[in-house]
């Protein structure tokens, strides 16, 4: 079933509109005819709705049955070191499959790339959008939010936000996620650092636990950067039963 974000709810009952982009999309890609039904994402829920046409070119369509919630329960915020060429968009991408919620670019130390801040927004819009299709392909309640690029430095008040942080570390041995998990069994909210290409330097780890961030073990193996926010991120909905 084709599946559509919603645009505003209009003053009649049950009845809501495409965004502009998605009624672009039924209207001349897929081809959509009256009454088809589809899957309307409003408001942080899922519908099933059947669509309707109108003269004036607008899509709109009249919400059926909530279909269930597909948020997980424990919020991840992932703090992503900046990574050269392209591989950010995967990270975005698959990390908004996994269940995401907030991800917040993360200049440092060894990072390669560099922004201005006409770059940096204009790359936030991009990676937005790849946010925002991963979450619609995904079944996704909610588009999970892509922060503009931080200094690490600059992180404090994302990190406090995000609640309990952990800081995957090369250097660090005998905590893992399975062990964090065991000993914070209510977590709600977790947040994630990951360094880029070249890891994270000793001065930056030591800011990252005056802000309360503790250190953690993948494992014995090196992961590159874009494999180590996802599996990350992968072990800890696992432990706290969103995988089931």
């Amino acid at each position: 079933m084709h599946r559509f974000y919603a645009d505003s709810e209009s003053p009649e009952s049950g009845r809501v509109y495409l965004s502009p982009e998605d009624a672009h999309h039924a209207l001349h890609v897929l081809r959509l005819k009256n009454g088809d039904a589809v899957e309307l994402i409003l408001n942080g829920e899922r519908y099933h709705a059947g669509l309707s046409l109108e003269d004036s070119g607008r899509v709109s369509a009249v919400l059926d049955s909530l279909l269930p919630d597909t948020e997980p329960k424990i919020r991840i915020t992932l703090f992503q070191g900046i990574p050269k060429g392209d591989k950010m968009e995967l990270i975005i991408q698959k990390a908004v499959e996994l269940g995401v919620s907030t991800i917040v670019p993360v200049m440092m130390s060894r990072c390669v790339v560099r922004f201005s801040d006409k770059d940096a927004e204009r790359k936030r819009e991009r990676w937005q959008r790849i946010a925002r299709e991963a979450g619609k392909q995904s079944g996704r309640c909610m588009i999970p939010e892509v922060c503009l690029p931080c200094p690490l430095y600059s992180l404090a008040d994302h990190i406090a936000a995000a609640g309990n942080t952990v800081v995957p570390w090369e250097n660090c041995i005998g905590t893992g996620p399975k062990t964090y998990a065991v000993s914070h069994p209510e977590l709600h909210s977790l947040g994630i650092v990951i360094g880029p290409e070249g890891g994270i330097a000793d001065d930056e780890i030591a800011f990252l636990r005056t802000q309360g961030c503790e250190p953690i073990t993948l494992g014995p193996r090196i992961l590159r950067t874009e494999t180590a926010g996802l599996a990350a991120v992968s072990a800890f909905l696992a432990l706290y039963g969103e995988m089931e």
